[in-house]
Order: structure tokens, then sequence, then C-alpha cells
């Protein structure tokens, strides 16, 4: 007789006998077992039940309420997911529990629709993290010692990116890295100083494109008391903070004409006069400069020095755009979810395996800086937990009101990041209740006018 294979329990905690009868009778009519528990203390002593694989727990039971057996069994809250059971009237404590590491929350009266898409969800998503970290048992990693500004990549364009930067980094010589915006040309520069034998030294960052021309002259050579309105005292260029060490200028495409003579007189002899003195500096600097612009378009159109250009352009770097080098998209997506793992404390985020492929077909014109955005909001909304496809998908163009991916020149803020979460929480609300304006805004906690702002803020529409 062939062995039956186990079926998943999972424990229905909940103080009213027909919620507990109709739940049961559901679950096992799809196959699954189930354990139930009348009140909190028998709902407490099954969560150390090991064949428990979810748990359908209601917020408020005598004994001891859902609240306190989340923060009590909060470890054990990925290994087993739990969905709470809610009232409609009780969104703030809903809240609260899945701040607390609930998996989702199901609202009375619910639909058993409902009930059964979560609780496969739920399954499916306990799933895919065992698989994830069964993966993780047999590949090896050394994301644990890996540096946060690690350049990332096996395919063979960036292979001989890594190539160059070993042979130029024990020079002395200026380097140009040129490649789309997002590429990571300023961790190639970082690499290039920490293999240099200045790596000991100041490695000093300036955006060229950052400030105006009389700002950034001063930002680069620094100034004297009384140079100009405003300079009330003495300040210490960028040349002369990274002396002895690197200094990298981004964006050099769109450094002002008249500094790029500047500059050149500083590349050739190391010397230079802050503004407003009379006294020449000398320094031993060491630059690498980096532009996503044509520069060759640029000095036919006499708005870059060919002098300039042939001086920085000793050795150069080219990155390649992300689509170029598609085999390079699994390590990147694990290395930056490795980094956001360990900047949150969030041990069990990871990306499912069909979440991975999608990555590997997007064109990401926005290159490394895009796909870094996108994880980070999508580990944002899942709250540091597996991101499937759907979590990666970007917004319909129609909600006016979502942020659009983020673009090269555009990184997705912290503000940005936060308005999607809410945008995303209100849409929910709104389909939960059939766009009951009064349910929806009792579910979020919010008052009616503030729900109507809201709707109108976001462009939100049934």
């Amino acid at each position: 007789m062939p062995k039956q294979r186990h079926q998943p329990t999972i424990l229905i905690a909940d103080d009213d006998t027909t919620i507990r009868t109709n739940l049961r009778l559901l679950l096992q009519s799809e196959g699954y077992r189930t354990l139930e528990a009348a009140d909190g203390i028998q709902a407490d002593a099954a969560f150390g039940n090991s064949d428990v694989a979810l748990v359908l727990l209601d917020l408020k039971m005598p004994g001891r309420n859902g609240m306190e057996l989340l923060r009590k069994h909060e470890d054990q809250l990925e290994e087993m997911p739990v969905i709470v059971i809610t009232a409609l009237g009780g969104s703030a404590a809903a809240i609260e529990a899945m701040k607390l590491g609930a998996y989702d929350y199901i609202t009375k009266p619910f639909d058993l629709d409902e009930v059964l898409f979560t609780v496969r969800r739920a399954m499916t998503q306990k799933t895919l993290i065992a698989q994830v970290k069964a993966l993780a048992t047999i590949q090896p990693s050394g994301s644990d010692d890996a540096k946060d500004d690690e350049l990332v990549g096996r395919s063979p364009v960036m292979l001989q990116v890594f190539k160059t930067i070993g042979r130029v980094a024990s020079t002395q010589e200026p380097v140009l890295i040129l490649g789309e915006s997002g590429t990571g040309k300023e961790l190639v520069a970082s690499a290039i100083h920490r293999n240099s034998n200045r790596a000991g030294q100041p490695f000093v960052k300036v955006n060229c494109a950052a400030l105006s021309p009389t700002l950034l002259e001063s930002e680069l050579f620094g100034h004297e008391k009384g140079a100009f309105t405003g300079a009330v005292v003495r300040r210490i260029g960028r040349f002369e903070q990274a002396s002895g060490g690197t200094l990298f200028l981004d964006e050099i495409g769109d450094l002002d004409i008249d500094l790029q003579a500047k500059l050149l007189r500083v590349l050739q002899s190391g010397q230079f006069e802050r503004v407003g003195a009379n006294e020449t500096l000398q320094v031993d600097v060491r630059v690498i400069a980096a532009t996503n612009r044509n520069l060759g378009e640029l000095m036919a159109e006499q708005r870059f020095r060919e002098d300039l250009f042939y001086r920085l352009n000793v050795v150069t770097v080219e990155l390649p755009p992300l689509r170029a080098r598609a085999e390079d998209i699994p390590p990147l997506a694990e290395h930056i979810i490795g980094r956001l793992a360990r900047k949150y404390h969030w041990p069990q985020l990871a990306l499912a395996p069909e979440a991975m492929n999608y990555l590997r077909n997007q064109p990401w014109p926005g290159n490394v800086r895009q796909l870094q955005n996108v994880l980070a909001r999508a580990a944002i909304l899942v709250r540091g937990r597996l991101i499937l496809v759907e979590d990666l998908h970007p917004n319909p163009p129609s909600r006016s009101a979502a942020p659009a991916d983020a673009s090269p020149d555009h990184p997705m803020s912290l503000k940005d990041l936060v308005a999607e979460t809410e945008r995303r929480a209100i849409q929910h609300a709104l389909e939960q209740t059939n766009w009951n304006r009064t349910q929806a805004a009792r579910l979020l906690g919010i008052s009616r006018r503030q729900l109507f702002d809201k709707i109108q803020q976001y462009g939100l529409h049934q």
C-alpha cells in the first residue's frame, strides 16, 4: 500500500465555534489537516506543535489575545506564517499585527475564496523560502564578507573591466571611465583607488554637474577669506583634501570650459591657486574622471577641450549597459538583496526563482541603479520577506500619482517609496471593500475626508 503523502496542518485559533467549524470544513475540503484552538491559551500551546505549517489567528480571544501571541512567537513567523483574522473596525490592530510579522490579514465577515487564496499564497511563499534557503546552503555566496561597494559580474565584458582595473590601479596615470548613467562608474573609480598604492590616502568625490561654475571652482580649488561675497573664512578645496590620494571627477563632460583649462594645468603640473589668492600650491593627486556624455561630440561642438580629453584619456574603462550582460543580473540581484538584508536586519529577505527570471528578462534602461531601486522598493513592500514576481511589477502608467520607475538620473527617494506604499495600501483597502469609502476609511484607520483627499492625490479610480 503506497505511503500517504503528508498534508500541511493549519491551526485555526478563534473563540467563535461557528467560525472554527466553517474554516475547518473549508480547509479540509482542500486537503489540509486542521488543528483548533478555542482560546489564547490553547493557541499558545499549539504554536509549539512542529506539525503546524500555518496559523489562522483571531486577534481577540480569551486567555491571551492574538497580539500577545505574535509578540511571543515572533521568531517563528517566517517558518510558520500567521494570517490574522480581524473585524473591519480593528484596522489599527491589524496594522500592528503586520508590523509584528503577520503574513496577512482577513476581515470578518470573510469571503471563503479570499481565505483560500491567502492560505495558498502563504503556503507557496513558505515553500519558496525553504527552496531559497536550501539553495543558499549549496551555493557559495561570500556575501557576509562582501563590501557594499563591490563590483559584481561574471560576464566576459565585466571580466575585461576587472582586468583593466587591475592593470591600471598600480599606476599614477589619469583614468577616464565611460558608460551610461547607472552602470557603476563610481564603483570602478573606488575599485581603482582601493587597489592602488594610494589606498590608505583620501578618496574624494566631486560631481561636476551639481554646482555652478563659480561654486565648482571654489569647491575644487578652495578660496581665501573675502574672495567673494559670502566667503567669510578660508576654504580648503577638494584638490588639497585629496593630496596624496585620488580625486574622482564625476560628470566631467559637464565641466565649464574655463574650468577645463584650470583642470588641465593641475593635471600637467599639480599646481593651482585658491580663488582670491596669489600663492601657488602644489599637490600630488591622481585624477579619475567619468561621464555618460559623448566627449567626441562635445569636442566637435568646442564644448570640451581636446588637450584635456587626451590628458584624461590615458586609460579608458568603458562600462557596458546592464542589457548587454544579462548573465550578471542574478549575482547582482543577490548582492543587492544581501546588502538590503544586512542594512535593515531582514534575514528572511530573498528572491523567488520566478522573480529572478523576471529580472533577467527586463531591459533595464536605468542599468544597475534602476535594478537597485526596483529591488529596494520591492523589499520594503514585502516587509523584508520573500519577493515574488508581482512585487516587482511597475505601476500602471494610468495612475498618475504613482511614482514612475526610477530613472538613472532620478533614483526613487525614501519619500517616493513611502508614498508608493501608502498608495498601494489605499488601493487594496478600496478593492477589499468594493470601493465602499466609509468601510475603506475605517479599515485604514483614517477619516472619510482624509481618504477622499488621498484618492484625489493618487488619482485612484474604480
